[in-house]
């Protein structure tokens, strides 16, 4: 069996949405003939800490840890002198000291001489600046870089760029990690759009390939698939709310609603579970008079969250618009979908979210800065919940496109065609 070296700092026991990727990518490989050998960092402190994951995965899967060097879990008023050191200072982010540790453990375990190609991930980005040291001493390597989401035309850092001179590093960063890569992944059609125009002299459009996020099928196995109408209509949004991704208008719609008498306050339920800030969205709730209709939850175990989605009536999807937001799509939207509940989508109308929900035809979408579309989103599917009607008429052909398995063989395929069956392990410094 060929093996694989991912080096991906977010894996279990992290939790959180951007770490079930590279986790399933490792769970399905050895499906298609190649054994994951993870580099990841230690289980010290963790911001979000989820053991299920972990439990995945395959007892005998090889898992090198180093130090993680988190500077945004200091003790007391350290706190925030880390936290202003790792996102401000460190270059490209704080993960960067994690990094240049664990090149050493890296290129020793490429010293042992059986891995056939390297994996690199992100964010953080310092991974893919790992993967440069190593081309640095195994040139004939294969190396795919792997962008969960884009670098420097990040959203998020359009809305708040870094001082000139810090972003010209990163482009600089980016661009070298773009030309060095043998293989080169994204999430999105749109995000490789942005990412060819963006670097015309590189010839991406050959190089860049899109394996999108998915679902899988045995994390639904042991759930229930009978849909019961709960009491309340009951609409619930799972993972972390920052930056553009805001409840603001999706709650001054329901609000609306609730006032003119068009819905029954008592009779539906909103449901927060995950990462936020619970007096902000406590302030907007009690501001748009939704009191008693809302529940904030923290963070859960990824099991116990697909229970919750499971036995919901509906799910809300949350994305805010502005240069960039087309581009992407969040983990949750394949899960989402494999609950069979419609999906109010609350995003750009013209993003990749939009594109895969008309797809896959499982929800409405309703422009994320258009409140009377929100109210008009949200009041229909309340009425056809009242009626005992589905909305939607899934194409479950399109949909399995998404799973986790098959995303698994897409990963391989390239694996496979970059690492040609004569090609030998590496073991030895090849400069």
């Amino acid at each position: 069996m060929k093996k694989v070296l991912m080096v991906a700092h977010q894996f279990p026991p992290v939790g959180g949405s951007g770490v079930q990727r590279s986790a399933k990518f490792a769970k399905y490989l050895p499906l298609y003939g190649w054994e994951p050998v993870v580099l990841t960092r230690d289980q010290g402190k963790m911001v979000l800490r989820d053991e299920s994951l972990l439990k995945e995965l395959p007892e005998n899967m090889e898992i090198i840890r180093t130090p993680a060097y988190d500077l945004t879990v200091l003790p007391g008023i350290l706190n925030k002198v880390g936290k202003f050191i790792a996102w401000k200072i460190l270059i490209p982010d704080g993960e960067v000291l994690w990094m240049k540790k664990a090149v050493k453990a890296c290129l020793e375990r490429i010293g042992a001489g059986d891995i056939n190609v390297l994996y690199t991930t992100s964010y953080p980005y310092s991974g893919h600046l790992l993967g440069l040291e190593v081309k640095k001493h195994y040139p004939k390597l294969v190396w795919l870089a792997d962008f969960r989401d884009e670098w420097t035309n990040n959203p998020y850092l359009i809305d708040k760029p870094h001082r000139s001179s810090r972003m010209k590093k990163e482009r600089e960063m980016e661009k070298e990690v773009l030309e060095k890569a043998d293989v080169l992944v994204t999430n999105t059609p749109i995000m490789k759009e942005n990412f060819v125009r963006l670097n015309p002299d590189l010839d991406l459009e050959t190089r860049m390939h899109v394996i999108p996020n998915g679902f899988d099928t045995e994390d639904f196995k042991d759930l229930p698939k009978e849909k019961i109408k709960n009491s309340k209509f009951t609409i619930t949004y799972t993972g972390a709310l920052y930056g553009r991704r805001k409840p603001d208008l999706f709650l001054e719609a329901v609000g609306n609603l609730v006032k003119s008498g068009k819905i029954q306050k008592e009779k539906i339920r909103i449901r927060f579970i995950g990462s936020f800030k619970h007096n902000v969205l406590k302030n907007l709730i009690n501001k748009n008079g939704l009191e008693g209709s809302v529940e904030t939850i923290g963070y859960m175990e990824h099991g116990e969250c697909l229970k919750k989605m499971m036995a919901s009536d509906a799910m809300l999807l949350l994305e805010g618009g502005g240069p960039g937001s087309e581009a992407f799509y969040t983990g949750k939207i394949f899960e989402y979908i494999q609950t069979n509940n419609p999906i109010l989508a609350v995003i750009p109308e013209n993003g990749a979210a939009a594109m895969l929900i008309r797809d896959t035809k499982t929800g409405i979408i309703c422009n994320w800065s258009d409140v009377k579309a929100i109210e008009k989103g949200f009041l229909d599917m309340y009425e056809s919940w009242e009626k005992g009607e589905n909305i939607i008429d899934p194409d479950y052909e399109e949909i399995a496109r998404y799973d986790r398995k098959v995303l698994t063989g897409k990963l391989v395929e390239l694996f496979n065609k970059f690492n040609k069956v004569e090609q030998q392990p590496h073991g030895e410094d090849t400069k």
